[in-house]
């Protein structure tokens, strides 16, 4: 599906085009079709080669060596190598391969696998926020498909709900703690995450999901008297609307202690007892314990 130019195989991978060129031509890892106008240009096989093959490379293999061996071979190479390491980014250009493919079943195996060797928590901390700061890179600029981007960010998501559901049910007396985005906050994943952190420390959740309208928030917060309310501000906005959003979310709710992350700057909010800006789940744990 892909056709790639030698700038946007190297924003994919991570491997400069100097070090791409050098492959292509002294050791034929990988060789590039022309279109009609003879415009160089890669394949999906292209840069899933490029990225075990730098994988390979970074672990010890010499290039001259990898050269040499077939497609399966590096594949069976790359599969002891996921088996074996901890490093981070091995198991992201895995992810970034399974997206590009739109292959479920690979995507499935990994996180299965890391689920199992880090727990389901390090997994989304460690591995899978890095892969969607990525891939929020690429979709940016046009290097991935939104139709690529939606699929993964789907089965992301479907884990995530999952692993809350697998989760007991807090005491009845439990804490109370509201979670939501704004309306024209459609970014999920965060907060679905933000959800499995919150009910996994004991608190008793109320999840009302994306682009909520703020009366019913505040329909739902004066019936349940939340101890934190719980929100994410992602979507490019003035900054001055942000601003006004969160000082009216402080004034309405002075009772609960409203936890908000997203990509505003600290400077804008006002100093309020209530209202914390945390930066990731992390920052949000440490806060709620």
């Amino acid at each position: 599906m892909g056709k790639y130019s030698i700038k946007e195989l190297e924003t994919l991978s991570g491997i400069k085009a100097h070090t791409i060129r050098i492959w292509e031509k002294r050791h034929r890892i990988i060789e590039p079709q022309r279109t009609l106008t003879n415009v160089r240009y890669y394949s999906d096989a292209d840069l899933r080669k490029i990225i075990n093959v730098s994988l390979l490379n970074n672990y010890g293999l010499k290039i001259s060596k990898i050269a040499g061996m077939s497609d399966g071979e590096i594949n069976s190479e790359v599969v002891q190598l996921t088996s074996s390491q901890n490093e981070a980014t091995i198991f992201i250009d895995q992810f970034i391969m399974s997206m590009i493919d739109m292959e479920e079943e690979q995507f499935e195996k990994l996180l299965a696998h890391l689920i199992m060797k880090f727990g389901f928590e390090r997994t989304v901390l460690e591995i899978v926020y890095p892969f969607l700061e990525k891939i929020g890179i690429l979709w940016q600029t046009k290097n991935i498909s939104p139709a690529q981007e939606h699929f993964i960010s789907n089965l992301i998501r479907q884990k995530i709900i999952v692993a809350i559901d697998s989760l007991p049910f807090p005491a009845k007396d439990a804490d109370k703690v509201v979670l939501f985005l704004p309306e024209n906050e459609l970014h999920e994943i965060g907060l679905l995450f933000y959800h499995f952190i919150v009910k996994k420390i004991g608190f008793r959740t109320f999840y009302l999901g994306q682009h909520l309208p703020y009366e019913d928030l505040r329909k739902v917060c004066q019936a349940y008297h939340p101890k934190f309310i719980i929100t994410s501000l992602i979507s490019t906005q003035k900054p001055q609307k942000t601003k006004i959003y969160i000082e009216r979310l402080i004034a309405d709710f002075p009772d609960s202690e409203v936890l908000a992350s997203g990509n505003f700057s600290e400077a804008l909010v006002p100093q309020s007892t209530n209202f914390k800006h945390f930066k990731n789940a992390v920052e949000l744990k440490a806060i709620l314990e």
